[in-house]
Formats: C-alpha cells, sequence, structure tokens
C-alpha cells in the first residue's frame, strides 16, 4: 500500500481541451495527481506534433490509470493509439463517456 495519492493520465482529442481541462480541476480537487496533454497557442509542427506525441505516451508510463477524456464517444486516432499503449501497458482505462 502506497501514501501517495493516484496518478491519472488524461488523453483526448486538443478539440476537447475545455472538457480536459475540467476534468484535471475536479481530479485534482479530489486529490489525484494528474498528467495531461501539452497545450499550445497555435498548432505544432509536424516534428513538434511526433515530439509531443511520445511525451504523452511517457506521461501514460507514469500513470496509475488513463482517463480518456471523449464528449460523445468521439476518439481519434491520436486518442486511439494511446489507448492502445495504455492497454498494452496493462493501465486501466476509464472514459468520460462510454464508447
Amino acid at each position: 500500500m502506497t501514501d501517495r495519492p493516484e496518478i491519472v493520465c488524461i488523453c483526448g482529442s486538443a478539440r476537447f481541451m475545455a472538457e480536459m481541462r475540467a476534468a484535471n480541476r475536479d481530479l485534482s480537487f479530489a486529490g489525484v495527481i494528474v498528467v495531461a496533454p501539452s497545450e499550445a497557442d497555435e498548432s505544432p509542427t509536424p516534428a513538434q506534433k511526433t515530439v509531443l506525441d511520445a511525451l504523452h505516451l511517457r506521461k501514460i508510463d507514469l500513470a496509475d490509470r488513463v482517463l480518456i477524456v471523449n464528449p460523445g464517444g468521439y476518439v481519434g486516432e491520436s486518442t486511439r493509439r494511446e489507448i492502445d499503449y495504455a492497454r498494452a501497458s496493462g493501465k486501466p482505462i476509464t472514459f468520460t463517456d462510454p464508447i
């Protein structure tokens, strides 16, 4: 048994950034350590996206659980890749909206 709080990695489409921020806030107020996607004011270049995608997989590695923010059940290609990675790593996955 550990004394540290649960660590949750938030995943989801960038189109749901407001919903991911809300999930981050709610989890944080519940005493959870949250790791979330990086944010930028503009779209990343292809090279930057490659770096951010790899970095997000490392964030999944740090997590005890992955939360997929998917309003309306939407899961895009990048999020699907993160789900596959989390499953292959044995991480529990929860969704804000059932698929």
